[in-house]
């Protein structure tokens, strides 16, 4: 057994510079990598919402409607999304054509749909025609949007706070928006409405003077301040 000994014996390998190459799931580099600019001042953002005192009318957008109620009212308002240009442009070509034979254009029933922009939607809340106001937490700057969740709880309309502006702007056919409403709703729809509603009010509503309406945030020290603090 003392001849084969060798055979067995562990090599240790040496990840010293100029040996043993660096194993790929332990090669991170990410320290010595020059990110770009705007990755940059994302990380300071985030930086400084963690460490400033942020008020509660801006803390409530960063706690934002559970998944399965954002589900829902999302699926909920893609049944009233507005006509986009392919069918309005489409629309129009049939209206043309049987006005060309002569033949008699029917009329264009008016349908319910989802409303968007921030100056329509708080035109609504204004004249209390609004039924469901649905806003988002990513808007930039906040200010366009501070102010409707008050504004709603003072006209009593129900409103919610969900991810992200993109996912609402898929609703209105459009990259992003800030903000929908709606005001109209079909009868056969009445009753799921009703739960959305009910859902809304207790996640958000309700919760605005007791909580949303008054927890700050942030205000959270570095580790350094800690430890400083600790042995103060």
């Amino acid at each position: 057994m003392e001849i084969y000994k060798h055979l067995f014996e562990r090599k240790l390998r040496d990840y010293s510079i100029g040996n043993d190459l660096q194993p790929k799931n332990r090669l991170d580099l990410t320290r010595f990598v020059k990110w770009p600019k705007y990755i940059q001042l994302q990380r300071q953002k985030r930086v400084l919402i963690k460490r400033l005192r942020i008020p509660p009318a801006i803390h409530q957008f960063s706690r934002v409607a559970q998944k399965p109620l954002a589900t829902r009212i999302i699926n909920f308002l893609d049944k009233y999304r507005p006509e986009d240009a392919k069918m309005k442009k489409e629309r129009l070509r049939k209206a043309a054509e049987a006005k060309k034979k002569g033949e008699q254009i029917p009329e264009t029933k008016k349908v319910p749909v989802v409303h968007s922009g921030i100056n329509k939607v708080v035109s609504l809340i204004e004249r209390k025609q609004a039924q469901l106001v649905v806003l988002a937490h990513d808007v930039d700057p906040i200010d366009l949007v501070v102010y409707i969740p008050a504004l709603c709880m003072k006209m009593d309309i129900p409103y919610a706070i969900i991810k992200s502006r993109s996912r609402l702007g898929s609703v209105v056919h459009q990259k992003h928006t800030a903000c929908l409403a709606l005001t109209d709703i079909n009868k056969e729809d009445k009753a799921e409405f009703d739960q959305i509603v009910k859902a809304v009010r207790s996640a958000f509503n309700e919760r605005y003077t007791l909580d949303l309406g008054r927890k700050w945030g942030g205000g959270v020290l570095s580790r350094r301040s800690r430890h400083a603090a600790e042995k103060a």
